[in-house]
């Protein structure tokens, strides 16, 4: 039996902005459709895989997510996928916001530059990461279980949680995220997310990352 909608485990999160505020940056189509259509297909199908596991359904994401070896081999891809897009996502969303842009500060800035010799260094290596996936995926800026920064591009929808890693900054390179407004020209797109990145949610993960 499925479940209603009001009781599916996981659901679509409101954006924190409206749809045309990263504009002109990102338009407000693609906005529309990468959350509405895309993350809530995530979301959906997830919910479906998960339809008669109480006791997945019960794990929040995160642990879900890191712990994919417990999960059903009949279902665990789908949990993966699905699962993968709908945390990588969630994170997205928060990782932007209007006005954004400029320079972290305060404790993650200090640590950008232990880590990566500059905030100008990290900013090149993370386009680097991002511009450099063949195909559809994702650069992170993660945290260890050493409390070591560092950046990694993974395919598909794969969770920087699955591998027990936390993400504090995901840039999408799937193409719905970027194809109305820039079509193949992934480089722009790049550059322009730089103009609304949330650093004070970025910052927020690292130190929470850090206790």
């Amino acid at each position: 039996m499925r479940y209603a909608r009001s009781r599916m485990p996981h659901a679509l999160p409101a954006l924190p902005y409206a749809f045309n505020a990263l504009e002109p940056h990102i338009d407000e189509q693609t906005m529309r459709l990468h959350h509405g259509k895309h993350h809530q297909t995530y979301v959906d199908k997830l919910n479906t895989a998960l339809d008669g596991h109480p006791d997945l359904q019960a794990l929040s994401l995160e642990a879900l997510l890191k712990d994919l070896a417990a999960v059903p081999e009949k279902i665990r891809t789908q949990v993966k996928n699905h699962g993968g897009g709908h945390a990588n996502h969630s994170v997205f969303w928060t990782n932007m916001r209007p006005k954004g842009g400029g320079d972290p500060s305060g404790p993650l800035a200090s640590a950008l530059g232990d880590a990566f010799g500059s905030i100008a260094a990290f900013r090149e290596a993370f386009s680097n990461a991002a511009n450099g996936m063949f195909g559809s995926g994702w650069a992170w800026l993660i945290l260890d279980a050493t409390k070591k920064l560092s950046i990694l591009a993974r395919p598909n929808q794969d969770s920087p949680w699955m591998e027990n890693l936390t993400p504090l900054l995901g840039l999408d390179v799937w193409e719905h995220a970027y194809y109305l407004k820039y079509q193949n020209r992934r480089a722009e797109y790049v550059v322009a997310w730089w103009n609304v990145v949330n650093w004070e949610d970025v910052s927020r993960r690292y130190v929470d990352g850090i206790p």
